[in-house]
């Protein structure tokens, strides 16, 4: 009996492992997420926007529904994620960029990072999701913003890929930015500036159907989201040493 109980319980311990892979991310702390969320957004949009918190075993869920039709949530495997032949060979933990839609970029783009989260969830091996997310790309799964529309990364902090074309380079940034929907437009049809940091001048990134043109905030801009902002940044630097921001600005800290 006690041998049965014994196995019984390996067994148990073995379907919890599977249950909670390596392709979980660890989450961040509640009040946290819903702070780094809504930092996405200019003031006066953000109490009124609906809130979304990762559950690593089912992808993202409501926090907090809104009214205003702006949604609000931290990316920890992103879009770009599947851009470039670089093979995805593993689901980092360092990923993390507050990014925000209006209704028209949630019923399109908001759908690849949700979709990615719930198959990332499930247990998708880091590849398969990778092979996944492009065939469905390539096949049109997810359509161009309907309209010409926003998306809204004001956060004085985000840590992505930073030539996702190309390779797997990431990068932690002080770069709050507004995303203009430019679906298979590109830098020359706008006259667009090369994609650097401190930037003035718009550009595009991530060519193709699901394309945005980049205006980045100015100094002064950015300063004053430093400073409404300081807490939260040494709270999320304690957290996760790729997540601190170098003391100037505009920043990168990349790896």
């Amino acid at each position: 009996m006690r041998t049965v109980q014994t196995l019984a319980v390996i067994a148990g311990w073995l379907v919890s492992l599977g249950a909670n892979p390596r392709n979980a991310i660890e989450p961040l702390p509640r009040d946290l997420e819903i702070q780094l969320a809504l930092s996405a957004l200019p003031p006066h949009l953000r109490d009124a926007a609906t809130v979304y918190v990762l559950n690593p075993a089912r992808g993202f869920e409501v926090a907090r529904p809104g009214t205003n039709g702006f949604h609000a949530f931290v990316a920890r495997t992103g879009d770009d994620t599947f851009r470039g032949e670089w093979p995805l060979t593993m689901y980092r933990d360092d990923i993390l960029y507050p990014i925000a839609f209006d209704n028209a970029g949630a019923k399109a783009q908001m759908r690849i990072f949700f979709d990615a989260a719930e198959l990332q969830a499930k247990g998708t091996p880091a590849a398969e999701l990778k092979r996944i997310m492009q065939q469905r790309l390539q096949a049109g799964f997810y359509p161009a913003p309907a309209r010409a529309g926003v998306a809204y990364m004001l956060s004085p902090v985000l840590r992505t890929y930073v030539n996702p074309d190309a390779n797997d380079t990431v990068l932690t940034a002080n770069v709050p930015h507004v995303m203009y929907y430019a679906p298979n437009v590109s830098n020359q049809d706008i006259g667009g500036a090369q994609p650097k940091p401190g930037s003035l001048y718009p550009f595009v990134i991530l060519h193709g159907p699901h394309g945005y043109s980049i205006q980045f905030l100015g100094v002064t801009e950015t300063a004053a989201v430093n400073r409404e902002y300081g807490d939260m940044l040494a709270r999320l630097c304690s957290v996760k040493q790729a997540w601190c921001l170098p003391t100037s600005s505009p920043t990168s800290n990349g790896r």
